[in-house]
């Protein structure tokens, strides 16, 4: 244990503000630091950046730094303010302990930071917009089973130089638009557009470790010499990762490129969700915490040793209040600052659940209500939290994990020769369909609590994962060029094409939020390396070229995404919607086929039946009876939207290892839903934690959040099955913890309206809450 050991059973005083950092003006700067345990904290003003490599530094100069001392103020905070304007300056915090230890640290809620993360930077970020930055506006989300999410890493996106990219490995990358290879093929963010995906889904992008951000610097401007890693080591929680920028040496610069790739992205329709790593820091003795409130941060096991359920030598204490506090401030400033539209979290399972509850409920209800969450509701080791956030514990609380359970059914295990369905296992079928059905019969209560997804970022990729299972890496031939055995005359009758697109053809017509590995429209690569977090742009970078030689398979995945974002049916939003539509009509023998029925979400299409062969041979399978007979819109030679040819009988051919998507008829459906907003009005304007339990609703039962905040009241939005008379309500705390009001309530929904405005005012406090009126407004 550190030399200033404290007793984290003992409650340290809290601070509830949400200014603790630095508060920059032109006229004067205020600097908060929590640190309760200090016996003195000092603000240490620093001329120079403290990185001896820069640029014209006399290394024959000191910069010891101005010693401001900060007075002590209530909640455990240090404050001091100073007058004039310090941008361009860097600062440090330097704390006493009783026992006469002394250390300096940069501010843990530092927005800005010298190159390397030395010294925190003061700037002025209003001078980090981009131009129009105040007009700039995320796509709009409807629902998130709208979304369809394409995980990427920045530097894989454009450092191979058929990129054609200036700003090769940077923010900036994304800000180049119109680039084609030399066959006219889109490539870059024209690409992402051209594929139909709607979010971005961005490994670590905040300041991490393990590149050193000088190195372009230090070794000239080749991108393939400069260091790489997926950037799952936290430095500095508040600030874009330096490497990414084109100067890391001005701390504004890579705030702003962040921001123009933000805004290109929403430009062309594309949302951005960040990847967020809040179980563990690289460094504790010289993290961003432990230097100023030595043992409070991370936890520790019964013998008082720092745990490891990161896997990595330690991991935050996210149940206790400040740390609590500084991932929901954290979250937020991304979300506000930058325009985030969603979090990824790593390792969720090491964060307690009620954080995961209260970062989901104030985010959404004080930041942005259409923010996307979601994360691996696993630990990388043993930790000794209680309340971890694993698979099940999201159920009604409005966020999202990945679906493990589905990803193994349909490929086996993640590194080896293990086989799932579309590897060539038998009895499989049965975990397919329960994943085709957003696990709503095994962890969640609704199907956008399920990430559908096959590979990701760890692990083999999907190509080199199927290849395995063939023995297609046995030689150095097949290493060195994993296409030897692809006839690019007739790409779709490859073997490993058709595995590989069976895999992702079921991700992308099942109910849930699908989840694609970037590259994988490509038959990406990484050689065989199942391990890539340091392995370099040579095995990691995205070869552009692939996409003219591999094109069908583009084309394909292009055509189950636009068929999915084109019909609803496949983006069914609750339990009870899905229990209704979606029915299985075989479900062994390498065999999963199901029907989604009587214009399942509000469809345009009457009956589609969907059908999975994972059987090497053709097999002939019954359809559903309809007048007119069946139209194909995807099987073995290409997907889309459109018809290209029919079915008339009751039976279908089904080539080996492909998918069909067929419909009967095409007409106006009946309204898909309406929409009950309920406005709660509390006196005393506290509203986290509060939320309604529905019943009776026809599409999703259960709890029901307040999103946003309209006229200083919480508004939820419930979605309700048209034709229904009522639905019932509860207002509760939490998970029951305390009811507003005394008993069961009802919302006449009769009427033939679209949207039911309901108002309900907490009329008596004075007794714990428990009486409550209910206005029914008109729409």
């Amino acid at each position: 244990m550190s030399k200033n050991v404290i007793n984290t059973e003992l409650m340290l005083e809290v601070y509830e503000g949400k200014d603790l950092g630095l508060s920059y003006s032109v006229e004067y700067s205020i600097f908060k630091v929590w640190a309760p345990t200090a016996f003195a904290v000092s603000l240490v003003l620093y001329e120079t950046d403290g990185n001896q490599r820069n640029i014209g530094f006399d290394p024959s100069s000191t910069d010891s730094g101005r010693i401001i001392y900060m007075q002590r103020q209530n909640g455990g905070v240090w404050q001091t303010k100073l007058s004039g304007d310090l941008k361009g300056k860097y600062y440090m915090y330097r704390a006493v302990f009783a026992d006469g230890n002394v250390t300096e640290a940069v501010d843990p809620y530092a927005k800005a930071v010298s190159a390397n993360g030395l010294r925190t930077a003061i700037v002025d970020l209003r001078r980090t917009h981009p131009e129009h930055w105040e007009k700039d506006v995320a796509p709009p989300l409807q629902h998130p089973a709208d979304s369809v999410i394409y995980e990427l890493h920045v530097r894989d996106f454009s450092s191979h130089e058929s990129s054609g990219m200036y700003y090769k490995g940077k923010f900036k990358a994304f800000t180049e638009f119109g680039l084609r290879d030399s066959e006219g093929n889109a490539i870059g963010i024209d690409h992402l557009v051209e594929l139909g995906i709607t979010h971005v889904h961005l490994m670590p992008v905040f300041d991490f470790q393990t590149v050193d951000e000088l190195s372009v610097i230090k070794r000239g401007s080749s991108i393939e010499h400069t260091d790489y890693n997926w950037g799952y080591d936290p430095q500095h929680y508040n600030v874009p990762e330096g490497s990414y920028s084109t100067d890391p040496t001005d701390p504004g610069l890579r705030i702003r490129e962040f921001k123009e790739m933000v805004q290109a992205l929403h430009s062309r329709g594309i949302s951005l969700i960040m990847d967020v790593v809040y179980n563990h820091t690289y460094a504790v003795e010289k993290g961003p915490f432990e230097p100023l409130v030595p043992d409070y941060f991370y936890r520790r096991d019964y013998l008082g040793r720092l745990s490891n359920g990161s896997g990595v030598g330690n991991e935050l204490a996210t149940e206790r209040p400040m740390v609590r506090k500084y991932i929901k401030d954290s979250l937020s400033y991304w979300a506000t600052e930058y325009h985030i539209d969603g979090f990824r979290f790593d390792l969720m399972g090491l964060m307690d659940s009620v954080t995961m509850r209260e970062i989901t409920e104030e985010l959404r209800l004080e930041v942005n209500p259409n923010l996307l969450l979601y994360g691996e509701p696993w630990t990388g080791g043993d930790s000794p939290l209680a309340t971890k956030t694993l698979k099940g514990v999201q159920r009604g609380k409005g966020y999202a994990v990945f679906n493990d359970n589905f990803r193994s059914a349909i490929k086996g295990d993640s590194d080896g020769w293990g086989r799932g369905f579309i590897t060539g296992e038998y009895g499989k079928e049965g975990a397919i369909a329960a994943g085709i059905k957003g696990a709503i019969h095994e962890f969640t209560d609704s199907p956008v609590e399920s990430v559908n997804y096959v590979t990701a970022h760890d692990n083999l990729n999907l190509w080199d994962k199927v290849l395995t299972v063939q023995g297609g890496f046995q030689d150095a031939i097949s290493r060195a060029n994993p296409y030897v055995n692809v006839d690019l005359e007739n790409i779709l009758c490859n073997e490993t094409v058709r595995r590989s697109l069976l895999a992702n053809g079921i991700i992308l017509t099942s109910q849930g939020i699908p989840f694609l590995h970037a590259g994988d429209e490509l038959l990406r690569s990484k050689f065989g390396d199942h391990n890539s977090y340091r392995s370099g742009d040579t095995i990691n970078a995205i070869r552009w070229n692939m996409k003219s030689m591999f094109k069908p398979v583009f084309q394909y995945y292009k055509g189950l995404i636009e068929l999915r974002r084109t019909h609803p049916a496949f983006r069914l939003h609750g339990r009870q919607e899905i229990e209704r539509s979606l029915e299985f009509l075989r479900c062994d023998g390498g065999i999963v086929s199901y029907l989604l029925r009587n214009h399942a979400g509000g469809d345009l299409w009457n009956n589609i039946t969907v059908i999975f062969n994972a059987n090497n041979d053709r097999v002939k399978l019954s359809l559903p009876e309809a007048n007119n007979g069946w139209n194909v819109v995807v099987d073995h030679t290409r997907a889309g939207t459109e018809a290209f040819r029919k079915v008339a009988g009751s039976e279908v051919e089904i080539e080996g290892l492909s998918m069909m998507v067929l419909y009967d008829e095409c007409g106006e459906p009946a309204p898909r839903s309406k929409i009950i907003e309920v406005h709660y009005e509390r006196p005393d304007g506290k509203y986290q934690g509060w939320n309604l339990w529905v019943w009776d609703t026809g599409i999703q039962d259960g709890q029901c959040d307040f999103r946003y905040m309209e006229d200083g009241r919480a508004v939820a939005r419930i979605e309700v099955l048209p034709g229904t008379d009522s639905i019932g309500y509860i207002l509760r705390l939490n998970d029951w913890e305390e009811k507003d009001g005394d008993g069961d309530r009802f919302i006449d929904c009769s009427k033939d309206e679209e949207l039911i405005k309901v108002m309900v005012i907490d009329r008596d406090q004075e007794n714990d809450g428990i009486s409550d009126d209910h206005l029914q407004l008109t729409s």
